[in-house]
């Protein structure tokens, strides 16, 4: 009998956990990380999900004479967003799992 009211615990805390994952999804669609490259010039918006969300870019940055430069402001704000999208998703994903990570198997961390 007492395994079963382990087992019943356990299940509970699974189902917490699956809960508490899917509202972390959630709060990540609505986390916003900017970056910006050329002094301001580009201005890349990206949210927790790692998906764009705005990309702003002055008047003054384009020219049409060099496009090439301005192609590198956008990439450069652009990987920025998203690193900086990534490591905010890894930590608010470790608040949920905290006890739970050095459990999991290789590869399924968060």
């Amino acid at each position: 009998m007492k395994n079963m009211g382990n087992m019943s615990g356990m299940m509970k805390q699974v189902k917490k956990m699956q809960q508490d994952m899917a509202r972390a999804q959630e709060e990540l669609a609505e986390l916003e990380v900017s970056a910006s490259s050329g002094g301001g010039m580009v201005t890349v918006t990206a949210n927790g999900k790692q998906e764009l969300l705005s990309i702003e870019i002055k008047p003054d940055a384009v020219d049409p004479d060099d496009v090439e430069m301005l192609e590198d402001l956008v990439l450069a704000a652009t990987n920025e967003a998203l690193r900086k999208a990534s490591d905010a998703a890894s930590e608010h994903m470790a608040k949920v799992t905290g006890p739970l990570q050095g459990m999991l198997p290789p590869g399924m961390g968060f």
